[in-house]
């Protein structure tokens, strides 16, 4: 029983490195060791579809009417806790990409709560350390596909908010079904990198994904 308890747990540290990986298995994770990695399930000329494994994020909440001002309070919350605000006292190393959780029903007069998501990496994803902060957690995205929106330039709510319509219009337009609650705006890059910026926007499937060849 000891030993089947071991394997169990050796295979489940394995799955988990290998979701979370070598960022050179992918072409948009140039500036960190680790980068979260994927299945394509499809593609086209419009989006693809992909496929994640489970993974944990530490995750920070901020109530606003804009994103990138959301992300800037929150972004420093999070960097607090990689950097040794944790209860190990430990640095963790930055990882690719930094997600965005953002209500869909949002209006323009209304705040929105935004939930910005740093990905562990491979050597915490089972056991991070505990936050300082009350106000930082850990959060864990299910196995899951999703529609996938990439874009160049730089992750504001501008540019967000224009590719987030675009995707739900190509999948609206094929009849694909997805969580219309929310969606993420993902960004792969640091403030510092100019050229060849990687942004994308995701909606989560539900049902079996639409993914047909682009005419």
């Amino acid at each position: 029983m000891v030993y089947f308890a071991g394997l169990v747990g050796l295979l489940l540290i394995l799955t988990a490195e290998a979701r979370v990986g070598n960022s050179s298995e992918s072409s948009f994770c140039t500036e960190s060791r680790e980068c979260l990695l994927y299945d394509l399930v499809c593609k086209n000329d419009d989006y693809e579809v992909r496929h994640y494994d489970s993974v944990k994020w530490v995750s920070t909440d901020e109530e606003c009417y804009f994103m990138d001002k959301a992300m800037y309070t929150a972004f420093g919350r999070l960097f607090k806790y990689i950097t040794g605000s944790n209860e190990a006292g430990v640095n963790i190393d930055m990882t690719t990409p930094v997600t965005v959780k953002i209500e869909e029903k949002k209006k323009m007069w209304q705040s929105s709560v935004f939930t910005l998501n740093f990905l562990l990496p491979s050597d915490y994803q089972m056991t991070p350390p505990q936050p300082t902060d009350d106000s930082v957690y850990f959060t864990d995205t299910p196995d899951m596909k999703v529609y996938v929106r990439s874009y160049g330039g730089w992750m504001m709510s501008l540019t967000s908010s224009v590719n987030s319509l675009l995707l739900k219009r190509q999948l609206d337009n094929v009849q694909a079904t997805y969580n219309k609650d929310y969606h993420y705006a993902v960004g792969y890059d640091s403030p510092m990198k100019i050229l060849n910026r990687h942004n994308e926007v995701w909606y989560m499937v539900e049902g079996e994904p639409v993914c047909p060849t682009s005419s």
